[in-house]
């Protein structure tokens, strides 16, 4: 392409786990996409480039599925049988059983490299896609009509639409001048892949500690070892963090341990580690002059409840849904009338997302003994409330709201 002109329908700036899903959405929807990514994708299923895990919820299964990844990580997914919460130490929890809501998983727990590797071989031989990675625009402008971006190539995009999806530093959030609300919880998440001597059972625990919540997710074993691996968040103060991460590989592996418990019985480290800092983040509209926003460039949370990259497969569902329909009805898809449909489904469900994980993030990160009293029994008592366990489990599988045809498990 050096030095040519392309003219696509949707230039996708970020190539991730959400931009290449929602490059491949579109491309199924009948767009013709430019999806142009900073990273070498060479890099991307290095076992240093990102060492998270990410949970699966049913409906965003069923996005996966229908653009041909979920039949490349299948194999490489741990499903999420059941979940337990407790603060800390305490005899009362929270106990979510599959076998509640007739059987159906709550999700499935998969490492982002897996996720990366299918968009690595999906992305390039897609007829409707251009990938162009490792590649960055030096210049985006939009206009009336279109918008246009000069690659570092010299080369030239033309589009209805830029999508920015790069991430939470979003350059193309930044060039459009759309700003952003941010705060950080001065907590940083230590990362790291576990392998235990018992089974896990397929199930997410989460133990809610002062310094922020500890996360025990159940990932797919070795031939030998069958379910005796879990990928581990441990939420830990921003100024106690780097000594953490400083340790010895014995003495990080006997702090893991405090935290941990002996539940699973001996530990042992697999791969590095990798420290992430906290923070919440919304951008203050996720639309612009033939733009949009999705994911982690509109919005970014806690990961104490799992959900950020459900919530960014849902704006990658309801996009995709809604620029199809646009293209079929013959409407401009860039339009602010189209747009704003956009941002209309989808800014209650984020800010509402966004204002629960804050919410619980500032409640279980401490040790005060009135509100971890009243944590412990509002636990307890949601436990022994079917009714309302179930709506909550319903909420895990992602099954709850005005949901897309991609998450309902149907066609574009």
């Amino acid at each position: 392409m050096s030095k040519k002109t392309k003219t696509v329908d949707v230039l996708v700036v970020g190539g991730g786990l959400a931009g290449g899903t929602l490059s491949l959405a579109l491309a199924h929807g009948g767009l013709s996409v430019a999806c142009v990514d900073r990273e070498d994708p060479s890099l991307w299923t290095a076992p240093t480039f990102d060492g998270r895990a990410s949970a699966i919820a049913i409906s965003s299964k069923r996005v996966l599925d229908a653009v041909g990844i979920w039949d490349l990580i299948e194999n490489e997914t741990a499903p999420i049988k059941d979940i337990r919460v407790a603060d800390g130490r305490s005899p009362l929890f929270l106990h979510y059983d599959h076998n509640e809501l007739g059987g159906d998983v709550f999700g499935f727990m998969v490492e982002n490299r897996s996720i990366r590797k299918a968009l690595q071989t999906l992305l390039p031989n897609e007829n409707k896609i251009t990938h162009l990675a490792p590649a960055e625009i030096s210049e985006l402008v939009r206009d009336e009509n279109k918008a246009s971006a000069t690659l570092n190539d010299g080369s030239k995009i033309n589009a209805a639409l830029v999508i920015g999806c790069e991430g939470r530093v979003s350059p193309t959030r930044e060039s459009a001048g759309i700003k952003l609300t941010k705060w950080s919880y001065e907590q940083t998440g230590i990362v790291c892949t576990v392998e235990h001597e018992r089974p896990h059972n397929f199930c997410a625990q989460e133990h809610f500690l002062p310094s922020g919540p500890f996360a025990i997710l159940p990932l797919p074993g070795t031939d030998k070892k069958p379910g005796c691996r879990s990928s581990i968040v441990w939420t830990e103060r921003a100024d106690l963090a780097p000594i953490m991460m400083g340790l010895n590989d014995d003495d990080f592996l006997e702090e893991l341990k405090l935290r941990f418990g002996d539940f699973l019985g001996d530990l042992k480290i697999i791969g590095p580690r990798f420290a992430y800092p906290l923070t919440l983040q919304f951008a203050q509209s996720y639309t612009a002059n033939r733009l949009a926003l999705a994911a982690d460039a509109a919005h970014g949370m806690h990961p104490i409840a799992g959900q950020g990259l459900n919530m960014g497969l849902r704006d990658v569902a309801v996009l995709a849904e809604v620029l199809s329909d646009a293209k079929k009805a013959g409407a401009d898809i860039g339009s602010i009338e189209v747009l704003e449909k956009y941002e209309r489904w989808r800014r209650f469900d984020n800010t509402l997302m966004l204002a629960v994980t804050d919410a619980l993030t500032h409640l279980f990160s401490n040790d005060i003994k009135p509100l971890k009293l009243a944590r412990d029994i509002g636990l307890a008592t949601v436990n022994q409330m079917p009714s309302l366990k179930k709506l909550f489990m319903r909420h895990a599988m992602g099954t709850v709201g005005d949901l897309p045809k991609l998450m309902r498990g149907e066609n574009l």
